[in-house]
């Protein structure tokens, strides 16, 4: 009798107060409450002020901020270095996971932060680097201006920091998910004959491609945004080497709110667009990882 009154007595014990589970709910919903005014402040309230900024004086107006010739030069150099940087990522950011994910060898911790010291060196230091390299005093200065070679206050040295500033983006999202897959996969297919490049386009390739999307997505938001490395090197220089951002301050630094948010809602409709695909992208990639625990 004892053996079944004390197992009915412990099931009794191990279901949670009422107060404890009426505790458990409002922190939750605390929590998420919390969560939704922060979104709300700091998200979506800055994205539509933007888009109400821009469209303060209709359409016609918002229209003609895009007519004028240095704002159609600040898009046109923005997506040219976005187009430049972004491949250059995407090329180191795999070959870096692949050595770091799949081998061992000497530096690969130096190597690792290295990938991570534009995440903890502010962008404005990124520029200033290039500053001292490819400036006129600077260490190259010389011998690039003796040979008509221009860095600095043109394409190259905008596109240099860009690529600085951007390069840990594909790498870093890359990493752990090679390095949870492992190799074996891998070798498998390297047993049965195939070549390195053989299975790294067949094997490796499929099992990191939305990974490998997501972090192109991100690397490209980044690379379009950049502010403060490019605004170092670029000079300023209107309708030259102005890029979207650059353009941005400048209207509004002239008071043009108007032309200045028209512009900037370029940006925002980028963030906006890598939010859909990010969060498409999450949701294809967490149903193939759910189907291949199944499996």
């Amino acid at each position: 009798m004892s053996d079944v009154i004390a197992p009915t007595f412990a099931a009794r014990e191990a279901v949670p107060p009422a107060s404890a589970v009426a505790e458990g709910r409002a922190v939750r919903w605390g929590l998420i409450a919390t969560a939704i005014v922060f979104l709300a402040l700091f998200l979506v309230l800055p994205l539509f002020t933007v888009f109400a900024q821009a469209f303060s004086r209709g359409v016609a107006a918002y229209l003609d901020a895009f007519r004028e010739p240095d704002a159609w030069v600040a898009i046109r150099l923005t997506l040219l270095v976005a187009a430049i940087a972004v491949p250059f990522n995407l090329v180191f950011g795999v070959a870096a996971a692949w050595a770091i994910a799949k081998f061992e060898f000497p530096g690969k911790s130096l190597l690792i932060t290295l990938i991570d010291l534009p995440f903890s060196v502010s962008p404005v230091v990124s520029g200033l680097i290039y500053v001292l390299l490819f400036g006129s005093q600077g260490l190259f200065g010389g011998w690039l201006q003796e040979n008509g070679i221009q860095i600095l206050f043109a394409l190259p040295g905008i596109v240099l920091a860009t690529i600085f500033v951007t390069f840990p983006f594909v790498a870093r999202e890359l990493i752990p998910l090679m390095q949870e897959q492992g190799n074996a996969e891998e070798e498998a297919a390297l047993t049965l004959g195939a070549s390195g490049l053989h299975a790294f386009l067949t094997v490796t390739l499929p099992n990191i491609r939305w990974g490998l999307l997501y972090s192109v997505l991100l690397c490209n938001a980044r690379a379009m945004g950049e502010f403060g490395a490019v605004s170092v090197v670029s000079g300023h220089i209107r309708g030259l080497t102005n890029t979207i951002p650059l353009h941005v301050e400048i209207l509004y630094n002239e008071y043009n709110f108007v032309a200045a948010f028209s512009v900037a809602s370029l940006l925002a409709g980028l963030a906006l667009v890598t939010l859909v695909i990010k969060s498409i992208l999450e949701w294809r990639y967490s149903d193939e990882l759910a189907a291949g625990a199944r499996h």
